[in-house]
């Protein structure tokens, strides 16, 4: 199993990915066929496309880590939020950051947050083209985050919803 993380851009339309990765047969798979049989409340996990009848390989599902609020929101994640986990993977894919056989024998399964406050569909659509790419990276880099910078983030931890006074 791989798992990778990808923050960017900054305010209402940000992007922040959770990305897990692995074999079709083993423990994603198993977790990708849940997932989307048992969707939840505002929560509709759904198959990552490139465009119509042009899925993303390896296989990605996309859930929304953000309820489903209004139909600004739902347009903002199924429109440039999606577009932009699939460009985001594709190009990993293509530029080959994933082994060969992910193409065919691995499922993903990306975890996005899309602000109830996204404005704007351009910035959404970047920074989660960005995300990805980032969080795929990442999710095969052996020994990322390195201790020196577990370190180093211990005296800046952080988010954009809480900065203590006090590391």
């Amino acid at each position: 199993m791989f798992i990778g993380e990808g923050f960017c851009g900054g305010g209402a339309n940000a992007a922040h990915i959770n990305l897990f990765m692995g074999p079709k047969t083993g423990p994603i798979g198993t977790a990708l066929a849940t997932a989307a049989a048992q969707p939840g409340p505002g929560h509709i996990p759904f198959q990552t496309i490139l465009k119509p009848n042009l899925p993303v390989k390896p296989v990605t599902l996309f859930i929304a880590k953000a309820v489903l609020r209004d139909s600004n929101h739902e347009t903002m994640t199924w429109g440039p939020a999606q577009a932009g986990v699939a460009y985001g993977m594709t190009k990993a894919l293509l530029d080959g950051i994933f082994p060969p056989e992910a193409a065919e024998d691995w499922v993903a399964i990306a975890a996005v947050w899309v602000s109830w406050n996204a404005d704007d569909a351009d910035a959404v659509y970047k920074n989660n083209q960005e995300a990805a790419f980032m969080a795929a990276q990442r999710a095969l880099t052996q020994g990322w985050p390195s201790r020196a910078e577990l370190e180093a983030g211990l005296k800046s931890i952080g988010n954009p919803f809480y900065t203590p006074a006090q590391a």
